[in-house]
């Protein structure tokens, strides 16, 4: 097989596209760290053609017309073994009537694009794993280059992006920088997808998500997981229908304030303690707030002494893991029975904490008790959350929101990215 003909099978051309030319140039490179592959340096060059006999269309109404002229373009495509390739043609326009002069498409790369759909293909791939400047590093790009593929595949993606059944919403803010800068994500927790990225967490951000929703949509809306943030309690209420029995609280979120509350308490009797020379809570803090369900054996039989002792610090600590347990009812009256019975012990205790977390609750019961019914809770958010935070190391930081919000949607929103073979043309 002659290598015309190799390359015309590689990149998949049909009539009227021919590769016509190969063409190879190999140096020695300059390069001293010893690596093998980076011993020479080369660049294949292929030329591709367009058959004259073959009539042109116009790519917006594929009317036949007349050619306009041509214009030299390069696209870099997969390497060679080691060695760079770059694909170059002549590519012709047409004039057509009732459009003016156009750019034909070609076959094996996007409009805008210096870079063949296969070559774009893989640098998504490598971007899906590493940052910008380790996948420009192994491609031998710049960083711009990467970032110009980059910013294309999340647009393309977002273009392509149908409507998708949302069932089952988990609303949470995550950090762009410090100074307490936040950007809301709404999760689709059907299939743990990002659908909605914007700057703040203030009403009118979540606002304009469900705007973007029909009546049909916002119906099908069955839960809303989210913290208690009075802002997206209030933007959920005005939009989506019977919201009061859709609106989840998670779990996760209820067992941070009861925790947070414990420890006010802790802080508080140490205190007390030390003033009477008993050190009894010292180093204690981290025991009172962790799971008890991830507390090895040998950590829950040190701390068997102070959960059973009269200390108040262990009566909050009851308190919270008594609330914990009635995550575990099914029926709706007896979980509201048993959340009242709560509420009403956590009134007397005399622990002002633990009573200031109570009233919260109290506030935010109906939320509660149809995350307790409905099994709902905000573990897809947090695991997307979680990402995030991963790519924003990854990526030490995004000073640019829009960056932060392409990089949320590239790695978080289950987008179709990747380009389609002959797909697009270029309008002069």
């Amino acid at each position: 097989m002659q290598e015309r003909d190799l390359y015309q099978q590689i990149l998949g051309l049909e009539s009227p596209w021919k590769v016509t030319d190969v063409k190879f140039h190999k140096e020695r490179s300059s390069d001293t760290t010893g690596n093998p592959l980076l011993k020479w340096q080369g660049e294949v060059t292929l030329r591709v053609e367009h058959s004259r006999s073959i009539s042109l269309h116009c790519p917006e109404c594929n009317r036949k017309s007349p050619g306009y002229d041509t214009r030299p373009r390069r696209w870099r495509h997969l390497d060679t073994c080691q060695f760079k390739t770059v694909v170059v043609c002549d590519v012709p326009r047409i004039q057509c009537q009732e459009h003016g002069v156009h750019q034909v498409k070609v076959p094996w790369a996007e409009d805008g694009s210096r870079f063949t759909a296969l070559f774009e293909a893989l640098a998504i791939d490598w971007l899906k794993e590493a940052s910008h400047l380790a996948v420009a590093d192994i491609l031998r790009l710049t960083w711009d280059q990467i970032d110009g593929i980059y910013q294309r595949a999340v647009k393309r993606g977002l273009l392509r992006r149908q409507p998708s059944r949302m069932h089952h919403l988990a609303v949470d803010e995550t950090s762009f920088q410090k100074r307490h800068e936040y950007v809301t994500v709404v999760t689709n927790q059907d299939g743990n997808r990002v659908e909605f990225v914007a700057d703040g967490r203030s009403k009118n951000v979540l606002d304009s998500f469900w705007q973007r929703l029909n009546a049909n949509e916002l119906e099908a809306v069955r839960t809303v997981s989210m913290d208690m943030w009075r802002p997206y309690i209030r933007s959920t209420m005005d939009y989506v229908p019977g919201a009061e029995h859709k609106i989840c609280f998670d779990k996760f979120h209820v067992a941070k304030h009861l925790g947070g509350a414990v420890d006010q308490v802790r802080r508080m009797e140490h205190a007390d303690l030390l003033r009477e020379g008993n050190d009894q809570l010292k180093g204690s803090k981290y025991l009172w707030l962790q799971n008890t369900g991830n507390m090895s054996n040998r950590r829950w039989q040190s701390f068997a002494e102070l959960r059973a002792s009269k200390l108040k610090t262990a009566r909050a600590w009851h308190m919270k893991e008594v609330a914990m347990s009635l995550w575990d009812y099914v029926h709706p009256t007896w979980a509201l029975k048993a959340w009242k019975k709560w509420l009403g012990w956590a009134a007397r205790c005399r622990l002002n904490p633990m009573k200031s977390a109570a009233k919260m609750i109290g506030k935010h019961l109906q939320g509660i008790l149809n995350a307790v019914v409905k099994k709902v809770s905000n573990a897809g958010a947090e695991s997307i959350n979680s990402k995030i935070q991963k790519i924003k190391s990854r990526a030490c930081g995004f000073r640019n929101r829009e960056r932060f919000r392409n990089a949320i949607y590239f790695h978080c929103g289950g987008l179709d990215m990747y380009p389609r073979l002959g797909s697009t043309h270029t309008k002069s």
